[in-house]
């Protein structure tokens, strides 16, 4: 893919073709400005200026595109990304871009309409980029980060497993760290088993060239508000000895989607050199099978002192996250964020575009649910409800890692992440997809990052 920097540039005059942006209460005026043969050719390709519709007109010796919207007065994250995927490589401008609302916000389709995943293909010609220019000049950098930062997602999560294991991830922090002047410390081995272990017990399986490890970043002044961000690593998940079906186990390569999300949003604050001292922390594992996996009936020691009872080795995410919240906590951060594809429960009740958030607080929760409508990466709040509690009992440790009653997963499940994270911390779990199953414009089928704007918008808002 052409690098990204130069898919937005100011506009300083440049040659460029025009494009129109219309709705369909616009297009009788729209219409009124150009001349019968321009109408006419509009009419021949059935334009009618409904959201997504693309269309192009002769215009002197060249050609002009118009394209239809929603509203024009108020243009979404994805208003330009069936533009972007349907006009030839070239250098454009929005034709009378001051009467239209938001454009800025729509940067961000256009950018991420021109994302191809292509590590692996050996054919195909590449796509000429499609350079869009602007003069809102002071939305160039914040629209280019933020695209950087779902495309960084939807690369981690569509490489397969055994190119993204537990090294690979470390790889991507201590790169992430290189660029940033963060510190890196990572734990495997004894110290792993000695320190996380429950994060050494449900990786221990794993071939040698994807042992599970700890990964955390630090950066920023200690003297600053402190910033956790905990991702789920587990980079390939076969269900362990309560094994998938093979149909379980075909995205789960996507099940470091967690993690990728932590990174990217890391990366974010780090780039935008947000006053807060940054605390990532990274769990990788494959929850692989071999004679030493950890069993059903299994009681795990925790880095917290709890003991859990094993009732399902394919509950291993909860597993891992519980020791690196609780790591997360000794720091006493200001706000906790943590990132999973941890439960099916989740998708059963909000589908695949909406992660379910849980938080103990509900002004963080509001701040999060706006800050996703604005960025159009909404999200749903489900409860952490005490009387669900209980579905955590067991009768030989002080907790279950899966209830069998089949009500309420996600809910339970954050209610396990609860017992690892400290007393009075503002915490956020997003129980996210991190998968696309159905292309739509500027989004295809694949990785895809889902809470990670939201995210940033609560962080910006709170430490900016």
């Amino acid at each position: 893919m052409t690098e990204r920097n130069a898919l937005i540039q100011p506009d300083r005059g440049q040659k460029a073709t025009a494009i129109h942006i219309c709705d369909k209460a616009g297009l009788d005026a729209l219409l009124r400005r150009f001349t019968p043969a321009q109408r006419a050719v509009l009419t021949g390709q059935r334009f009618e200026a409904a959201a997504g519709e693309v269309a192009i007109l002769p215009e002197g010796d060249g050609w002009m595109a118009v394209a239809g919207v929603e509203k024009t007065a108020a243009l979404t994250s994805w208003c330009l990304a069936r533009v972007a995927e349907a006009l030839p490589g070239g250098i454009y401008r929005i034709a009378d871009a001051g009467a239209v609302g938001g454009l800025a916000r729509a940067f961000h389709g256009w950018l991420l309409a021109q994302y191809r995943f292509d590590r692996y293909r050996t054919e195909g010609k590449p796509v000429d980029p499609r350079v869009l220019l602007v003069q809102e000049l002071k939305a160039i950098d914040a629209a280019l980060a933020e695209a950087g930062a779902v495309m960084t997602v939807r690369d981690l999560v569509n490489t397969p497993a055994e190119d993204m294991g537990p090294a690979q991830i470390e790889a991507e922090a201590r790169a992430l760290a290189k660029a940033h002047h963060a510190a890196v410390h990572v734990v495997t081995g004894d110290t792993l088993e000695r320190d996380y272990p429950m994060v050494h017990a449900v990786g221990r399986a794993a071939s040698r060239h994807h042992a599970p490890r700890l990964i955390e970043l630090e950066w920023g002044d200690p003297k600053h508000p402190r910033l956790a961000i905990v991702g789920k690593g587990v980079c390939f998940d076969s269900g362990g000895l309560d094994i998938k079906p093979s149909s379980g186990m075909a995205l789960m390569k996507k099940d470091m989607g967690g993690a990728a999300h932590a990174l990217a949003l890391a990366g974010l604050v780090m780039a935008a050199r947000l006053p807060v001292h940054l605390h990532l922390l990274v769990p990788a594992v494959e929850n692989a099978i071999s004679g030493n996996a950890f069993r059903p009936g299994d009681v795990l020691r925790t880095r917290q002192g709890l003991s859990v009872e094993i009732t399902n080795t394919d509950a291993e995410g909860r597993l891992i996250l519980g020791d690196a919240l609780t790591r997360a906590s000794e720091g006493k951060p200001a706000l906790l964020i943590d990132f999973a594809t941890l439960t099916g429960a989740a998708r059963v009740a909000l589908g695949p575009d909406l992660p379910a958030l849980f938080t103990r607080r509900d002004d963080t929760a509001e701040a999060l649910l706006r800050a996703g409508l604005e960025r159009d990466d909404p999200a749903w709040r489900l409860p952490l409800h005490d009387g669900y509690r209980e579905y955590l009992k067991s009768d030989v440790a002080d907790l279950v890692n899966a209830h069998a009653t089949g009500f309420a997963g996600a809910s339970v499940a954050g209610l396990f992440l609860d017992r690892f994270v400290g007393e009075g911390i503002d915490w956020v779990h997003f129980d996210t997809f991190a998968w696309r199953p159905v292309s739509k414009p500027g989004r295809p089928r694949g990785g895809e990052a889902l809470g990670l704007r939201a995210a940033w918008g609560l962080v910006q808002q709170r430490f900016a």
